[in-house]
């Protein structure tokens, strides 16, 4: 091949990768990180300052277990019938060791729908009234909260809560105690079926309203913003309302829903 024609290739080559549009993954993938980050952080502190783990600390279990219609019928109430059992009965059934995942709360955009998936799991220390022996159970759960911008009848945007619950495909209560008494372990694994029975609507009922608080103090026009950087890298129309996605959202567009 002549020198000529090696030159003629060599600058078409060239001007066929300049003619290229520029890809716009790197920077759109760090300002979605961005974006999801900014929110996740905000429901993370607002979540703290109200002490949401104290909340969950303080959850009546042994009182929801008795009273609960879910539970079967005379599972605590044989213990209850004891007079020991009813004096300690307040602090025989404690929630410790509180771990709720305030740096991986996942965020999901969809025009101006989101959703907040935050993890949690805690130990459960019950102590048996006849021997006063302790068994040890660890919870974990995932609460998922739904949030969108609803437009009122003078076409102002406030931030609706949609849906908020705790997972019941994320529940899990695992027995840590080893080496039980072979006559305890029916009544043991009665005991952790009927816990992840009661556990997730009583935390439902203290950290759902504390998400109703938090979000109802963002900043409507910064959460806007938030909620836009996904859709205008892409041409998409930001006007659009999620009014009446009452829990699932309709199928994302491609390139434009991103979970962490």
């Amino acid at each position: 091949m002549s020198p000529l024609w090696k030159l003629f290739i060599l600058l078409g080559l060239l001007a066929s990768h300049s003619a290229l549009p520029e890809q716009p993954w790197p920077g759109l993938a760090k300002v979605h990180t961005e974006s999801r980050s900014t929110l996740a952080q905000i429901i993370a502190q607002g979540l703290m300052r109200h002490n949401a783990e104290g909340r969950i600390q303080n959850l009546q279990l042994l009182s929801s277990l008795n009273g609960s219609e879910h539970v079967a019928p005379g599972m605590v109430g044989w213990l209850i019938g004891s007079t020991s059992f009813q004096q300690q009965k307040e602090d025989s059934i404690n929630i410790t060791n509180i771990q709720l995942d305030y740096g991986g709360i996942q965020m999901s955009f969809h025009k101006e729908w989101f959703s907040a998936n935050i993890s949690l799991e805690f130990d459960i220390r019950f102590r048996l009234p006849f021997n006063n022996k302790i068994i040890q159970l660890r919870a974990r759960m995932n609460l998922v909260v739904e949030f969108w911008l609803e437009k009122d009848e003078f076409g102002r945007r406030d931030l609706a809560m949609g849906n908020c619950h705790v997972e019941p495909s994320s529940v899990g209560v695992m027995v840590l105690t080893e080496n039980t008494p072979p006559k305890m372990k029916h009544f043991i694994r009665n005991l952790r079926e009927n816990l992840e029975k009661v556990i997730p609507r009583l935390v439902a009922s203290q950290v759902c309203p504390l998400m109703d608080e938090i979000l109802r103090q963002l900043d409507v026009k910064l959460l806007k913003s938030l909620l836009g950087v996904c859709l205008r890298p892409y041409g998409k129309d930001c006007s659009d309302l999620a009014n009446g996605w009452k829990r699932y959202p309709p199928p994302e567009p491609e390139g434009c829903l991103h979970v962490l």
